[in-house]
C-alpha cells in the first residue's frame, strides 16, 4: 500500500463523497481519482451512487468518480490497520 493510499483510507472509515475527499485531502482531481481507482482495484474500497447504494462493477473511476461516494471495505480496513 502506498502512502497516498494509506492517507486516503484514513478518510474512508465512513461513507464520504468525492467532493469531501477532494476538499479534505487537498489533492488535484487526477491524483485523487487515480488513488481511488488503485484502492478499488485492490478491493480496499466500495463505490456507491448514494450513501446506501453500492455499485458492483466499475470500469474506471476517471469518468464517474466525481459523482460517487466511497467507503473502505473490511479488506481495506485490515490492510490499513495492519500497517499502523
Amino acid at each position: 500500500m502506498t502512502d497516498e493510499e494509506f492517507d486516503l483510507l484514513d478518510e474512508l472509515y465512513f461513507v464520504q463523497h468525492f467532493d469531501y475527499l477532494k476538499e479534505t485531502m487537498g489533492w488535484a482531481e487526477d491524483r485523487l481519482l487515480a488513488t481511488l481507482d488503485s484502492l478499488y482495484k485492490k478491493s480496499f474500497i466500495k463505490c456507491l451512487k448514494g450513501p446506501d447504494d453500492e455499485i458492483f462493477e466499475i470500469e474506471s473511476l476517471q469518468d464517474l468518480g466525481k459523482e460517487m461516494y466511497f467507503l473502505a471495505t473490511k479488506k481495506g480496513l485490515m490492510a490499513h490497520n495492519g500497517r499502523l
